[in-house]
């Protein structure tokens, strides 16, 4: 059976850091559980220390705030088993059968990466556009080390270029809904000035990679284009056209 190394990077989250690495810990009692604090200036150090008293993890403490990107990349590196699981810092209702769904598929070899949509969010997960860049996403470590470099560095872009990839190199995705998780917004955490200026610039952050990364896009066009007829070809080079247009816009924007 396929081991697993949970990894958490976590960045001033005091609030809620020490019941989810408690919970990742006690209900994988065999998984190698991996703390990356990118940098926090609040009290997650000194919660963290106090913790590892009871919980069995490792604690690797960048001395600067990296991004997202770059402390997953920390965590995948440090990581010692097969299946990697992404678990974000500040959810909370975290529950057995949350990590069961994300790992099932992974080890029955169902899906090569798994995104889990935490049921209690601002936006109804039926309609959330933004639910395949959830923090909650578990896959191997051999199909993620090839990109390691290029996600190192693009900061909340992180999760949309993982999933561009996957997507490019047809890979199977599955997304399940993880009910009663709750995960906070930005304006739960902060105050809404701040919590706009957040979202703002991880907008820009997710539209730079994709501007970046337009040939992963294309080569998923074309990959769906090899399974289909040529009425569904054409509308396909109709979508591309589109998206090119699109990403120009941005461009221009940014």
């Amino acid at each position: 059976m396929k081991e697993v190394s949970i990894v958490i990077c976590t960045y001033n989250e005091e609030k809620t850091i020490s019941d989810v690495v408690s919970a990742c810990c006690i209900m994988n009692p065999t998984a190698e559980v991996i703390v990356v604090d990118d940098g926090s200036k609040d009290n997650t150090e000194t919660i963290l220390n106090r913790l590892k008293k009871t919980c069995e993890f490792r604690y690797e403490k960048l001395t600067e705030n990296k991004g997202k990107s770059w402390a997953m990349v920390h965590g995948v590196e440090k990581a010692r088993n097969e299946i990697i699981l992404f678990f974000d810092a500040d959810v909370s209702n975290i529950k057995q059968e949350h990590f069961t769904q994300l790992l099932a598929p992974i080890k029955n070899k169902e899906a090569n990466m798994v995104l889990g949509q935490p049921s209690e969010t601002l936006i109804n997960y039926r309609i959330n556009p933004f639910s395949s860049l959830t923090g909650e996403r578990a896959l191997l470590k051999k199909d993620i080390i090839p990109i390691l470099e290029d996600i190192r560095e693009i900061r909340f872009g992180v999760e949309t270029f993982i999933n561009l990839y996957y997507q490019a190199e047809g890979k199977r995705i599955k997304y399940i809904l993880m009910n009663g998780l709750k995960h906070p917004t930005k304006y739960d955490k902060t105050t809404p000035i701040k919590a706009t200026k957040e979202f703002v610039n991880e907008g820009k952050e997710i539209a730079v990679t994709l501007i970046n990364n337009y040939d992963l896009i294309i080569r998923r066009l074309e990959l769906i284009g090899k399974k289909t007829n040529t009425s569904a070809m054409k509308k396909l080079n109709k979508l591309q056209v589109e998206v090119n247009n699109k990403l120009n816009t941005l461009i221009d924007k940014f």
